[in-house]
């Protein structure tokens, strides 16, 4: 396998989501980049859990509905994101939620 499955010492991918909305609608031109702390260099990327680029860029405009992740040589996965296609979608923010934070959600259409 391309990314490893137990991770223990293992760095983490990061997906970077622009806009930084989730879940990512089509209408907005949602771009993806897949960071780790190596250098530049190809990427594999997945869809709905099934490898669907394997030597894909480190930055892609989505042209379709699904939920995508990434990975490099020698990291975890980084974390998934969906993207639909849907003309009413309530959104919150990327970056990770724990109890007690305030957020703002997004009702779009």
């Amino acid at each position: 396998g391309w990314c490893p499955l137990s991770p223990t010492g293992v760095p983490t991918s990061r997906l970077r989501v622009k806009p930084p909305w989730s879940p990512g609608v089509l209408w907005d031109q949602v771009t993806l980049t897949c960071q780790d702390s190596g250098t530049d260099g190809t990427f594999t990327w997945y869809k709905n859990g099934k490898r669907w680029w394997k030597t894909g860029p480190k930055r892609f405009t989505v042209t379709e509905t699904g939920t995508f992740k990434c990975c490099r040589p020698d990291t975890k996965f980084s974390p998934s994101l969906t993207v639909l296609n849907d003309s009413l979608v309530l959104q919150r923010p990327v970056q990770a939620l724990v109890e007690g934070d305030t957020a703002t959600l997004r009702c779009r259409a």
